[in-house]
């Protein structure tokens, strides 16, 4: 099963994430994209590390998470990627194509539909804003829109989330 969770910044997509998680099963592994680039990201992850439980297990994989989804422990019942948007910005400053970023997402999530496991995807909602002024932020916003559509697709369950509300939306 494919939960995708979509969302403004801050909107409460990581705390209904964990709440989804804890009520599906007790091994969960949580697929983290986040870098600690700067003092604001770190702590940003660690705040992020801080709510989650100890037991669950961390895999920090900013870049190839169909690589860390295909050797993932078959013991695993449930996974959490948070989050598709900072995938793509780290596939984009790699310097990646729009085509292999594309291509990225729809290997994951075909490993995801044939899996055992249950994942819970993260993802920014980043086209409800004014048109980005330069060409980067432009192609971001338009690989993560097409992207989002591809998650929700694949979904079995999707949500949008509000000021912490969730509204499901399939």
């Amino acid at each position: 099963m494919i939960i995708f969770l979509t969302g403004g910044a801050r909107s409460g997509k990581s705390t209904f994430a964990l709440k989804l998680a804890d009520g599906l099963g007790t091994k969960t592994a949580f697929l983290a994209t986040g870098q600690a680039h700067d003092a604001e990201m770190e702590r940003r992850i660690a705040l992020h590390k801080k709510v989650r439980p100890r037991h669950w297990i961390t895999i920090e994989e900013p870049l190839h998470i169909s690589h860390a989804l295909e050797t993932m422990n078959p013991k695993i019942q449930v996974i959490i990627i948070d989050c598709l948007t900072l995938l793509i910005s780290n596939l984009l400053l790699a310097g990646k194509s729009e085509k292999l970023i594309i291509k990225e997402i729809k290997s994951s999530l075909k490993i995801m539909k044939k899996s055992d496991f249950t994942t819970i995807i993260v993802s920014n909602e980043v086209g409800c804003g004014i048109v980005p002024e330069n060409k980067l932020a432009r192609d971001f916003r338009d690989i993560a829109g097409a992207v989002n559509q591809l998650a929700a697709q694949a979904s079995d369950k999707a949500y949008t989330l509000i000021s912490g509300f969730p509204v499901q939306l399939k």
